[in-house]
């Protein structure tokens, strides 16, 4: 019997996995940069602004959609960029790369927070600040499969993925990440059951006896 994890159940998990994970790396990066107090001041009202609209269950419903609107879209529209040109070996400071994209140097954080895993050296994300050196080299399979894996349909159905791999490829892919998360349960054996241990004896006169 096989059993697929719902689609809800999996965007759930993701999405407080992706708000620790940002509150966290952001929280880091302010303790290890030197601020001024006005800049001090504006990051910690990010921060604290991020973490209430994200956890507070009363949220409107309307307002909590807009900020994960404008979120995936500045994450998208990274990564349209970086696709266009796959095999260019992105780096630079913290800094460098959110001037480039047109974020700021928070977001840039959660950007490569979110990337890592697909990179073929992750950065130092637990360390890094603003000017530390990062690298956006990932690996075209890895970083596909897991837009896949985190349900970002508007991820991996970027029209720049059409370049890089043609259709059957981009199906197999889908297909591989899609049984990672497949969950298969062993046929229930009854007593009466020819034992599966091949000997020819109902499985309550053989195995089953020992369970």
């Amino acid at each position: 019997m096989v059993v697929l994890l719902q689609p809800a159940e999996e965007y759930n998990i993701l999405k407080g996995s992706i708000i620790m994970s940002l509150l966290e790396t952001w929280r880091n990066l302010a303790y290890e940069q030197e601020m001024d107090d006005q800049k001090y001041q504006m990051f910690w009202a990010t921060y604290f602004n991020f973490q209430k609209i994200a956890y507070n269950e009363k949220t409107d419903r309307g307002e909590l959609q807009r900020f994960w609107q404008r979120y995936f879209l500045l994450e998208k529209g990274v990564y349209e960029k970086l696709l266009t040109n796959p095999d260019e070996k992105v780096e630079g400071t913290v800094k460098e790369l959110a001037d480039k994209y047109n974020l700021s140097v928070m977001e840039m954080t959660g950007f490569l927070d979110g990337i890592n895993d697909s990179l073929k050296t992750p950065n130092p994300i637990e360390t890094m600040d603003e000017n530390t050196v990062v690298s956006m080299d990932f690996d075209k399979e890895l970083l596909y499969k897991n837009m896949v894996a985190a349900q970002a349909d508007w991820l991996y159905e970027l029209p720049e993925w059409e370049d890089i791999f043609d259709e059957a490829t981009r199906k197999e892919l889908y297909r591989i990440q899609k049984l990672s998360t497949t969950v298969v349960k062993p046929e229930k054996i009854y007593p009466n059951d020819p034992c599966p241990c091949g000997s020819g004896k109902k499985y309550k006169k053989c195995c089953g006896k020992k369970a």
